[in-house]
């Protein structure tokens, strides 16, 4: 497999290999499905269960992941080979692409913001403004020579530079040994980028007013894409031994042209016009939720506090039937108008406290002497 060509590789051919592979390998491929098929299917369902679960197309979201065989959870088969092998060559191709469009969005919106500055300005403020973005672009202009990209003076930089070594003895095959960080006897995309910071870091200072760093990036992404469409033979977006050394036998690694800077904006006048209605559509779409969520917390306000008071007068009316119940279970400590009243005397003939007596009847404590017994 690891000779294969990589039409075969690309064309799924290669995934018949699978049925040679020892057992152990396959059980462990089989446990590994299980588990991706379980993270997709719980992912699928939380995607179908979300609140914009009725706007989802499910064939379309399927198809997302169709990277394996659902039909068949179980057991990792050479037909799940060919659809990884399939859906990883479709992601690298695309990835190029993504960061591309990243980057266009990146400076669209840029230029949308220095506009929209420049609206807030008088003709005054504009005009330095102005001045100062185009002196901006002039000093990020005036910059040592740039080394092209994979070429003898590049590598040699970095021979000497980063490797610390003397550019007389410079060896191909010494420096692809030296910069396969990972050893599998290819020079990825990542190592491949990695050469060109040297050079990137002529142009680009994160210091510098005048240097934008994800400029910077884009830059060594389109160096990247130049070394691969003039070595990468069989386009399988890594760089082996052989070609690499076949590269440094050509007239371009020898003496090469120079490289210029990218400098013209990746977008067109029409296309940033577009992306400023986009945006403008976007605002107000976003102005009209905020009005519209504004309205209801203010009709919640309303309500809360409408809740508020009534529960404030409902609490009111509690207090005044529970004082009311209390007062009607206190005993009466004067006596009803027409009643009459004892006095309680102690024994020692001190007056205390009353209760009624029949009509006609006298306490015995204040009965005349005259009218007492003998």
């Amino acid at each position: 497999m690891q000779t294969a060509d990589i039409e075969d590789i690309k064309s799924g051919k290669i995934s018949r290999e699978l049925d040679l592979v020892g057992h152990h390998i396959r059980t462990k491929l089989d446990e590994l499905k299980r588990q991706e098929v379980s993270r997709l299917r719980m992912l699928i369902k939380a995607k179908l269960s979300g609140p914009e679960s009725s706007a989802i197309d499910r064939k379309a979201l399927i198809k997302q992941f169709n990277h394996l065989n659902h039909m068949n959870p179980h057991s990792f088969e050479p037909q799940d080979l060919d659809m990884l092998i399939k859906a990883a060559t479709k992601d690298l191709e695309n990835f190029d692409k993504k960061r591309h469009d990243e980057y266009k969005r990146y400076e669209m919106m840029k230029e949308h913001e220095r506009r929209e500055h420049l609206k807030t300005l008088n003709e005054e403020q504009r005009k330095a403004e102005e001045a100062k973005y185009e002196e901006m672009k002039k000093k990020h202009k005036d910059h040592p020579k740039i080394n092209h990209p994979g070429s003898q003076d590049q590598l040699k930089e970095v021979w000497q530079e980063t490797d610390g070594l003397d550019p007389s003895d410079f060896d191909p095959k010494t420096f692809f040994m030296l910069h396969d960080t990972n050893g599998d006897n290819f020079l990825d995309e990542q190592e491949l980028e990695a050469l060109f910071t040297k050079e990137l870091e002529k142009a680009y200072d994160s210091k510098n007013e005048e240097d934008d760093m994800v400029e910077m990036e884009e830059e060594r992404l389109k160096m990247r894409e130049h070394v691969m469409n003039e070595v990468d033979v069989n386009k399988d977006r890594l760089l082996d031994l052989q070609e690499f050394l076949a590269a440094t036998q050509k007239k371009e690694f020898l003496e090469p042209d120079g490289w210029e800077m990218q400098e013209e904006q990746p977008y067109t006048e029409e296309e940033l016009l577009e992306f400023e209605r986009h945006i403008s559509q976007t605002e107000d779409d976003l102005k009209r939720k905020k009005e519209d969520l504004d309205r209801q917390q203010e009709e919640l306000e309303k309500q809360q506090q409408h809740i508020q008071a009534q529960r404030q007068e409902l609490q009111q009316v509690v207090q005044q039937m529970e004082q009311k119940k209390q007062q009607q279970s206190l005993p009466s400590s004067i006596p009803e108008p027409g009643s009459q009243y004892q006095p309680a005397v102690d024994h020692a003939g001190h007056l205390g406290a009353g209760k009624p007596l029949p009509p006609g009847h006298l306490p015995e404590a204040v009965v005349p002497h005259s009218q007492s017994a003998p």
